[in-house]
């Protein structure tokens, strides 16, 4: 079904702030959120296939939004999908649709988060840091390999920023290594959205595919892991989690747990290399690893706009009205430079910053990210790692000719290529 005259955006009525046209291409997205930002902070915005949306861009509008108790995720609240509107291959279906935790609201969203909450505690978290210091190691070593077969540059986010937190949710997940390069490709192709409607459809088949089929050989043979637990928790309940729940639960966390990292990463390490002052206060002392994590979070957000949530009755934020059904992008990568939370220093990349607000990188409210802990850990261990052992590590080529990711929401570049030196 063709959306894209169905749903053409109707022109700006005198008074009406017009729309914005979301590039499916992706690219940085700072200069239009300042822009967008400027004239409010909340804007009307045009989603592929011509589908009509809102952007929360503002940090106190989307932090308010985000704990609004009118605001669902479940996907029978967006109008038009319940219309019929949206084809099977919409790149953004997946976000809208897929069963699980992502969907869910109240009673039904606590049951799911509450089955896997327990694997993302603090302690718990705590007890993998020595396995992620052994992986650590391990992939510096590879990067220094892949640096010296490549004339002195590797790329960092191949070799180093992606294994890490992939290699850490799979194991946590029981999944074998031999899947986590198909399912790392089929991920990125289930979050793009510059996909074709074939490539949409054939990546989530496929992938769902494939977590059906680890989900089987976990059923045939359980082991102390996550998946396992999931099985073991839908047997003993019966109606606690079904078998579009359990696909849908495994997709969310091997999607979100490691590709957020993995641009948390990539983002750290490029300002660090752009910004040399701030590394050197790091390494004098005078500001921590885990500063650097939660300045990149608030400056260079590892997701831009997050899809969706929806009024479930007409909503005014921050003087705009959103009506009841409109699929509503959450713009993180906007609220985190936001000079009205963070100052009018606020696009400035600092390390001692003292927060004026908290960020909200990694959400709020009843859907905050539940693996933040783990993140968090991953990065900044990772960052120590890296940088005591390539102190003069360096871009390769210039930060404008990185190559951005593909699709409005990840922010960070497909490449990273370093000079790790030493």
């Amino acid at each position: 079904m063709d959306t894209s005259s169905a749903n053409a955006p109707h022109p700006a009525a005198p008074g009406e702030r017009p729309a914005h046209l979301m590039d499916p291409a992706g690219g940085c997205p700072h200069a239009d959120n300042a822009r967008l930002l400027a004239a409010g902070a909340v804007t009307p915005v045009i989603l592929p296939g011509g589908i009509d949306g809102m952007a929360v861009l503002g940090h106190d509008a989307l932090r308010d939004f985000l704990s609004h108790p009118d605001v669902a995720k479940g996907p029978q609240h967006f109008t038009a999908l319940a219309e019929g509107r949206i084809p099977e291959g919409w790149p953004l279906r997946t976000f809208a649709t897929v069963p699980g935790m992502i969907t869910a609201d109240g009673a039904d969203h606590r049951r799911l988060r509450t089955l896997v909450s327990s694997a993302f505690t603090a302690r718990r978290v705590e007890r993998l840091r020595p396995r992620v210091e052994l992986v650590t190691a391990g992939l510096l070593d590879g990067l220094a390999e892949a640096a010296a077969a490549g004339d002195g540059v590797a790329d960092l986010r191949r070799h180093y920023a992606l294994p890490l937190p992939l290699g850490v949710i799979c194991e946590l997940l029981g999944v074998d290594p031999a899947h986590q390069d198909r399912l790392h490709r089929l991920s990125a192709l289930v979050v793009a959205t510059d996909t074709t409607p074939a490539q949409a459809v054939a990546a989530n088949r496929d992938l769902v595919e494939l977590l059906a089929a680890i989900a089987a050989d976990k059923a045939a043979a359980p082991g102390d892991d996550l998946t396992s637990a999931l099985l073991a928790a839908r047997d003993e309940g019966g109606d606690r989690l079904d078998q579009a729940e359990l696909i849908g639960t495994l997709l969310l966390l091997i999607v979100a747990g490691h590709e957020t990292t993995l641009n948390l990463l990539t983002n750290a390490v490029r300002a660090l290399c752009t910004h040399r002052d701030q590394l050197a206060l790091v390494v004098e002392g005078h500001a921590s690893w885990a500063d650097v994590v939660e300045e990149t979070l608030r400056w260079d957000s590892p997701v831009s706009y997050f899809p969706f949530r929806y009024p479930t009755r007409d909503l005014t934020v921050d003087g705009t009205l959103i009506p009841r059904g409109t699929p509503v992008l959450a713009g993180y990568s906007a609220a985190g430079r936001d000079p009205g939370a963070h100052g009018p220093d606020a696009d400035r990349f600092d390390v001692t910053r003292t927060a004026t607000a908290k960020h909200l990188s990694l959400g709020h409210g009843p859907h905050y990210c539940l693996g933040a802990p783990l993140a968090r850990m991953e990065a900044t261990l990772a960052l120590e790692a890296l940088f005591t052992r390539f102190p003069d590590l360096d871009l390769a080529v210039p930060e404008s000719e990185l190559p951005r990711h593909a699709g409005f929401v990840g922010n960070s570049v497909r490449t990273l290529p370093v000079r790790p030196g030493g």
